[in-house]
């Protein structure tokens, strides 16, 4: 099932629920015939479409709001804390081509910093699905929800089966491995999957933790992930500030507990636009590069002084 399938089936369950969109209709485009004057283009106007969402909101209705995730998140981001955050209304909006998904655009158009901005708003939830499969498993229950929240859309095809049935706040957790943990979210699970795979049959016993749901965080499966695994390794196409990395400080500190970690994220910089392949080869983000990058890691910290240089046709070379 797509996203618009799934659209179609929700609006024709339940009037209540609306499609809104800032001339982004990529993921919409055959929805206007079937709901008529239940979807609402407003144009290149972001910041009136929240504030048509609040209105529509106030007054029982179920608005879902489309737009580029790095206008709808900047440039309406003061209409999305004051007029859907204060008075916390059950507004859910889609951000399309989040992070290296818009691959081929330039600075301007590289949503970067959306989850630290979304997840700043007191209220607002935050959902970053690893494909296709997942956006479709959650979207229901997010749309079923009575508080407003950001979805990094994706609709990618899964490079693996979802065992455990989408739940908010739930992390989806592959392998136990003891020796390393990546903890990541979107798109980029897929690479951090591989890059397991890689690892584990070198001996390196790797798990995977897809968050899904940045806010509310599974705080058990990360603090589980710190407890017992020698190394922890996030993976994200965000900013280094405000995104995973911090979300797993905040955490730790809380908690008081201390975990050694390898940070894969953007530092003080855009990435450079091409072909999504090509970005991912550019940031050293496949999961070929992951994978290198975890091993020199390890090695450098002194954790694995058996393991051996993998082989060419696996890895990069980085030692």
């Amino acid at each position: 099932m797509t996203y618009e399938e799934l659209l179609r089936q929700i609006t024709t369950d339940d009037d209540r629920v609306l499609v809104m969109t800032a001339e982004n209709r990529a993921a919409i485009r055959n929805l206007p015939q079937h709901l008529g004057e239940r979807l609402i283009d407003v144009g290149i106007s972001e910041m009136t479409m929240i504030g048509a969402a609040a209105g529509l909101a106030l007054r029982g209705r179920i608005p879902i709001v489309h737009a580029l995730a790095t206008f709808l998140t900047l440039r309406a981001f003061e209409f999305i804390r004051t007029d859907v955050g204060i008075p916390s209304l059950p507004v859910k909006l889609v951000g399309a081509v989040p992070g290296f998904l818009s691959d081929g655009n330039g600075p301007t158009h590289q949503a970067l910093e959306d989850i630290s901005l979304m997840r700043g708003i007191p209220g607002m939830q935050v959902f970053a699905p690893a494909d296709n499969d997942e956006m479709i498993s959650g979207i229901t229950a997010i749309i079923a929800s009575p508080r407003p929240w950001y979805i990094r859309f994706n609709s990618l095809p899964a490079v693996t089966e979802h065992h455990e049935p989408f739940a908010i706040g739930k992390a989806e957790e592959h392998g136990d491995g003891k020796d390393v943990a990546i903890l990541t979210y979107g798109f980029l699970f897929r690479e951090a999957w591989t890059a397991a795979q890689l690892l584990n049959a070198e001996g390196i016993r790797c798990r995977v933790v897809n968050l899904r749901t940045l806010k509310p965080l599974d705080e058990a499966a990360v603090i589980r992930a710190v407890n017992e695994c020698a190394m922890l390794v996030t993976v994200e196409d965000h900013f280094k500030t405000g995104g995973l990395v911090s979300i797993l400080a905040e955490l730790c500190l809380e908690k008081q507990i201390m975990c050694p970690l390898l940070p894969i994220a953007l530092e003080e910089r855009w990435f450079r636009p091409a072909t999504l392949p090509r970005v991912l080869e550019h940031e050293e983000c496949t999961g070929q590069d992951i994978a290198a990058r975890i091993l020199t890691e390890l090695e450098r910290r002194g954790y694995r002084h058996d393991l051996q240089v993998l082989s060419e046709s696996h890895f990069k070379t980085y030692l």
